[in-house]
């Protein structure tokens, strides 16, 4: 197999980079590789822990995309990487009981793109990689859920049998930043959702009890402390608690422990304190830096390495103030598009614009369930930033999605989707219940 630009990874970035390449230069120029058959944004995968959103109804086929949008779909993992010849080597694919169904493939590149995205950092915490549920992927998500829904169960089967008494379900999520203020407040909105559907007698605030756990002295820390005021309050309202500046020294079946000695009992835990580029990167020969990243010049170029590039979460590239680029959506989506330009300029015989890349703060928007949201956007003007809330900022918020959306699907298709799936929430339970 051989293709002019392989993209490898198809989350939020490498998606969007291979949908637009392929609708100008076709499926023999572009392909994309992913060890998954569908794509999600990332962003939503607290609503699908919660229950909020059906997997399944969200999920868009890698193999539909790229026949829309005109490049050829992969299915597997990178497995090794040969840079002097110019190829990967893409694992095999075997079902549950050990029979292949795609054998291991070789696929050589004039250019290579790495965008991998990012899983969980640890920090050698005790028990955390044993004990804890991390939302990186969709089966993540999904264990989270179908775990939250036995726990609910054997919750509401003993108050039933003790008519009312004491038990319910503790979460503990650790890391206070925008995954898990957004999980705890989907779990908060979904928990009633799921007393009126069979848990009847559950009472969410009471037997729902859910706790966050910040190292830092407050949540939200990389936004403006307005906003983490906002979100403090907000959590408050909805029974949710927050311990900031609590550093967690060690985490069990049940229970986690914090430095000061205090114990939170814990039925599921959840770790969204810190994440790293996927360690198979440092084995594939790519200069790494501490985190795992891959060191990248501000032309998106891997340092040392011959047409090799990496964008999002997994790629280590500075900012015009020297700090590196934050793993947001937003710095993908705009990686994506510097690489587009550069490579439709090479493919017309242009030369290179010569501009690095910058990335552009645009704010961010942090959902508190699916009625509010709160966040921070960035003005025209170096420093300055308004503060918005409440339904504007969750028409905002789901924007970006629709957003993402219309990068890979375009404006009809993204349109009658979102109408679609308004409809369907109409005549479906708010959560899933199976």
């Amino acid at each position: 197999m051989q293709s002019k630009y392989v993209i490898v990874g198809g989350g939020a970035g490498g998606l969007e980079l291979a949908c637009k390449l392929g609708r100008k230069l076709g499926p023999g120029k572009v392909m994309l590789v992913d060890s998954r058959l569908y794509h999600i944004w990332k962003p939503s995968l607290h609503e699908v822990a919660a229950g909020t959103l059906d997997i399944h109804a969200e999920g868009l086929s890698y193999q539909m995309l790229a026949h829309d949008n005109g490049f050829t779909y992969v299915y597997g993992a990178l497995e090794a990487l040969d840079a002097a010849t110019r190829t990967i080597t893409v694992s095999p694919i075997e079902t549950q009981t050990g029979e292949s169904v795609l054998p291991q493939r070789a696929i050589r590149y004039d250019s290579l793109v790495l965008a991998v995205g990012s899983t969980s950092n640890y920090f050698g915490v005790p028990g955390a990689r044993e004990h804890t549920i991390s939302l990186n992927a969709t089966e993540d998500a999904e264990r989270f859920r179908l775990t939250l829904l036995k726990l609910l169960a054997q919750a509401a089967t003993r108050k039933d049998e003790a008519r009312g008494g004491a038990g319910g379900v503790d979460i503990v999520i650790i890391g206070g930043g925008a995954t898990g203020v957004e999980l705890a407040a989907e779990l908060r909105e979904a928990s009633g959702v799921y007393a009126a559907y069979g848990f009847g007698h559950l009472q969410p605030l009471q037997d729902v009890r859910i706790t966050i756990l910040e190292g830092a002295p407050r949540i939200l820390a990389p936004l403006p402390e307005r906003v983490s005021a906002a979100a403090v309050k907000l959590l408050a309202e909805r029974g949710v608690t927050v311990s900031a500046d609590t550093r967690v020294t060690a985490i069990d079946a049940d229970k986690v422990t914090v430095a000061s000695g205090t114990v939170y009992p814990s039925d599921i835990t959840v770790w969204a304190a810190g994440i790293k580029a996927p360690d198979f990167l440092a084995r594939l020969g790519l200069p790494t830096v501490k985190g795992g990243q891959v060191d990248v010049t501000d032309r998106l170029a891997v340092k040392g390495m011959a047409d090799i590039y990496a964008l999002g979460d997994c790629a280590l590239c500075l900012g015009a103030d020297g700090k590196p680029v934050p793993p947001r959506a937003q710095a993908a989506h705009q990686q994506a598009d510097y690489l587009v330009d550069a490579f439709l300029r090479r493919e017309k015989g242009k030369p290179q614009s010569g501009k690095p890349y910058v990335y552009r703060d645009y704010g961010s928007l942090v959902s508190f369930g699916q009625s509010t949201s709160v966040g921070s956007l960035m003005g025209s003007l170096q420093g300055s930033n308004w503060f918005v809330e409440g339904f504007f900022a969750r028409l905002m918020y789901t924007s970006l999605h629709l957003m993402h959306h219309q990068a890979i699907m375009g404006t009809l298709r993204t349109g009658v989707l979102a109408l679609a799936r308004f409809l369907i929430k109409r005549s479906t339970p708010h959560v899933k219940l199976h």
